[in-house]
């Protein structure tokens, strides 16, 4: 103890101070030894030195008193050296003695400092405000010296407060048990901060002094405590700061930071992975971004309203493009985020919201009502026939129900069936939430209705109720029952033979008719009679019997399709038959007497062969007659030319008036001929097409010369329209412009004098159109579907009446081209013909009549 040991203990304390005083205190009582020693040197000296001094002084008594003797002279001599050295020793011991007494005094007065302090240093040690724990290396058993507040939690007793884990916290005490034994194994000195269980901060010092090694616990002050609970709370979040380092380190999410500029100052291995870095300083380095700039933009908006942005965005990440779930947060010296890759989870998240509105919409398809209740009895899913079974209005509907309330309701509005125990059998019904089977119930409702009910319970305690409305299938099996009986009397009195036969081969049913048709005997047809005896019996009434095939499809595995054929019989009757696979494997043969019906055909054959040889006779003669008499023509027009030319002589105004009319009948004529010789050249699918570039300008112009003589003769003018026209397309130009000059010609005919035929022509994405439009009296519907027929000629308001080819004409060249005729009329708004042609012509085909 300090007391038993005051100067170790003073040592231990102190420091060097005591130590220094210890040192001048040994030196002095050296000087005095040292001191003493002078002294008999000196005593001794003076001695030596006394003796020649007395012997001269008593050689000189002696010369002075001669009755002195020798001895008395030396003894003199020595007695007066004696005397001399004794005085010396005295003066000399006189003056030591002073100054060892002032030493000593100034050593008393030193001593008492020493004792001073060292009481004071044990006053300071065992004060209730720091403890000490000093090792010795010749004692390992430590010593305690002081003691700490109570309101600190460290317990006085010694194996207690050496235990540290008792009563500091664990983070600390492991922190303490470390220092100390690099204290101890190395000298390393330490200072800490240490968390006792009573929420109270310790300085803990730790130090090597010679062969001591001393740790001090001390109780620090208000201040001090403040600034040790920050320390402790930078300790606290500099560890958890490490945590959540590592843990974000570690996740599979990107996460980052930024600082106040918004540059990235931290990322984690996720971050850098995703952006393709090295590691995540490479990644900061070189800026790679996460989200792409609009991303990152939408962000900083977001922020300047508010600090938290939580959205769902998508990047693109290895190629591919995911959604992530990005939570960014902003605060004073910058702003952290982190993404959760969602793809995965709103794909299953979509899969599932499509499984479930699949359902719900093919469970509101289903005439089944359906309703589901959860574990509280309430009604979270109802289909539109669950709705419309109980005629529940949307809104009570929608508002979530208790299955309790509902079926109260049901009961207080006369839907459900009368019950004489309402609650028990509503308490039996509704026990289907504790049930593990599905339970089934048949209501019958005051309506007449008839409902099978499937109580079926889920796994987390709901129930789905199923009521299947079973009022039309008993009415359906109680009208199959009749329709049964009623179709058993129709096919007894068809007129239509049928027999049907199992897979087996033999009767299933049949009608009497079926006996009648075929001569079957009454015997033979039978339930049990097979098809193999009916085929012998029907075979011989038939020139090529059916009943071959018949088997065939009955009894063979053949492919299953139905048939139909015609047979004729031995007496001349002829029936029409059908072969008919049945859904249960059952084949039905029927048999219609047709004889009446194939008689009348054959002679509505026989007349239509006549008519058809009659045409083709009437198309021969009208291309012989065109053929024979197109030279005539020819010869007549080329005299009434003659007759014209002065030449010939002269002619009166009435001979040349007749002439020419007989040349304009001629050429009139002749263009009648050569249209029924061309369309005889397209009937015949020899005519070829002169494909070449056709200038619109030009064929147009062409055209409305050949009808100027016309439009002049009845104050008829031309619009021409070709602002939307091309400048040529490829076609046959010679056609082209016969086209056009019967267009127009048509359109004389009818168009009211002093009015405007419009010819327009425009360019189109399915080729080139061309239409002409007159005022005239337009044409009823009746009569439009017989206009493009040949020698179809009707007046109808025109004034005069043609051959009716002309249309046909452009119809047949139009359509050579491979394009198309359309005639928009109708009762006062006149007549348009419109003509496609199409962009590259179909070539040289033949045209249909």
């Amino acid at each position: 103890m300090p007391g038993e040991y005051p100067l170790p203990a003073g040592q231990a304390v102190s420091g060097g101070h005591q130590d220094s005083q210890m040192a001048r205190s040994s030196g002095r009582w050296q000087t005095m030894r040292r001191l003493g020693g002078r002294a008999a040197v000196v005593l001794l000296g003076a001695t030596a030195l006394c003796a020649p001094f007395g012997f001269a002084h008593a050689q000189q008594a002696a010369v002075a008193s001669l009755p002195v003797s020798t001895a008395e002279v030396i003894q003199l001599a020595m007695f007066v050296g004696v005397m001399g050295a004794a005085l010396i020793s005295a003066i000399a011991l006189i003056r030591e003695k002073g100054r060892i007494g002032a030493e000593n005094a100034e050593l008393r007065g030193r001593v008492a400092d020493l004792n001073a302090s060292l009481q004071r240093s044990e006053a300071l040690l065992n004060l209730r405000d720091q403890r000490v724990i000093v090792w010795a290396n010749e004692n390992k058993k430590p010593e305690l010296v002081g003691s700490l507040p109570l309101e600190t939690g460290a317990p006085d007793d010694r194996a207690a407060f050496l235990g540290f884990g008792r009563w500091l916290m664990p983070r600390s005490a492991a922190a303490l048990e470390n220092a100390i034994a690099a204290l101890r194994d190395k000298g390393t000195a330490f200072e800490l901060i240490a968390e006792t269980h009573a929420n109270a901060a310790l300085e803990v010092h730790g130090r090597k002094s010679g062969a001591h090694v001393i740790v001090r616990f001390v109780s620090i002050s208000e201040a001090q405590r403040g600034q040790a609970r920050l320390k402790l709370e930078n300790q606290r979040l500099s560890a958890e700061y490490e945590t959540l380092i590592g843990l974000m380190d570690a996740i599979d999410m990107p996460f980052w930071m930024r600082d106040g500029d918004g540059r990235l100052k931290w990322v984690n291995k996720a971050f850098a992975k995703a952006v393709e870095a090295v590691d995540s300083s490479a990644a900061i380095r070189d800026g790679k971004e996460f989200l792409g700039t609009q991303s990152r933009e939408a962000i900083a908006q977001q922020h300047q309203l508010r600090p938290l942005f939580q959205q769902t965005l998508s990047t693109v990440i290895d190629g591919d493009r995911k959604m992530f779930a990005v939570t960014d947060i902003v605060g004073k010296e910058g702003s952290a985020g982190i993404a959760a890759d969602m793809s995965a989870a709103e794909a299953i998240r979509e899969e599932y919201s499509l499984v479930v509105r699949s359902h719900a919409d093919t469970l509101d398809q289903v005439a089944t009502a359906v309703a589901t209740f959860d574990a509280g009895q309430k009604l979270r899913f109802y289909n539109n026939a669950f709705q419309k079974l109980w005629d529940l209005d949307a809104g009570y509907i929608s508002s979530a129900p208790d299955n309790a309330l509902l079926l109260d309701r049901l009961r207080s509005e006369r839907k459900l069936p009368e019950q004489q125990e309402w609650r028990r059998w509503k308490e039996n019904l509704l026990s289907a939430y504790r049930a593990v089977d599905p339970q089934e119930h048949l209501w019958h409702l005051p309506d007449g209705r008839t409902i099978r009910v499937v109580a079926n319970p889920q796994p987390k305690g709901g129930v789905t109720w199923v009521f299947e409305n079973l009022t039309e299938r008993i009415d359906l099996e109680s009208r199959y029952t009749t329709a049964v009986r009623v179709q058993g009397e129709t096919l007894d009195n068809l007129a239509e033979g049928v027999v049907v036969f199992g897979p087996d081969g033999r009767i299933r049913l049949f009608n009497p008719a079926f006996g009648q048709l075929w001569g079957v005997s009454p015997e033979a047809l039978r339930q049990s009679t097979h098809i193999s005896a009916i085929r012998a019996e029907c075979d011989t009434r038939a020139d090529k019997s059916p009943w071959g095939d018949f088997v065939s499809a009955v009894t063979g595995f053949d492919e299953r399709s139905d048939r139909h054929g015609q047979t004729e019989l031995k007496n001349g009757s002829v029936l029409q038959h059908a072969v008919i696979h049945l859904p249960n494997g059952q084949v039905m043969l029927t048999f219609v007497d047709v004889t009446d019906s194939v008689n009348v055909e054959r002679a509505l054959k026989d007349k239509n062969e006549a008519l058809r040889r009659a045409d083709q006779i009437k198309n021969e003669f009208v291309q012989h007659v065109s053929y024979e008499l197109r030279s005539p023509l020819t010869n007549i027009i080329g005299f009434t030319e003659l007759l014209s030319l002065p030449g010939t002589g002269p002619l009166s105004p009435r001979q040349r008036e007749y002439v020419e009319h007989i040349g304009s009948s001629s050429g009139v004529l002749l263009t009648i001929v050569n249209d029924i010789l061309d369309l005889a050249t397209v009937d015949a699918g020899i005519m070829q097409l002169d494909i070449s570039e056709v200038h619109v300008d030009r064929a147009i112009e062409a055209a409305a010369e050949l009808v100027a003589d016309r439009l002049e003769e009845h104050s008829i003018k031309l619009a021409i329209e070709v602002k939307s026209a091309p400048k040529s397309f490829n076609g046959d130009e010679t056609r082209v412009r016969q086209i056009l000059y019967n267009l127009l010609s048509n359109a004389v005919n009818y168009a009211p004098a002093a009015s405007t035929i419009t010819l327009a022509c425009r360019q189109l994405a399915e080729g080139v159109e061309f239409s002409v439009h007159d005022d005239g009296p337009g044409m009823p519907p009746e009569v439009l579907d017989t206009m493009f027929q040949r020698f179809e000629s009707r007046v109808n308001g025109g004034r005069k009446r043609g051959a009716g080819l002309g249309l046909s004409i452009v119809k047949s060249f139009v359509e050579l081209h491979g394009g198309s005729v359309r005639i928009d009329s109708g009762k006062d708004r006149g007549t348009t013909v419109i003509c496609l042609f199409p962009d590259v012509p179909a070539g040289v085909r033949v045209a249909a009549e």
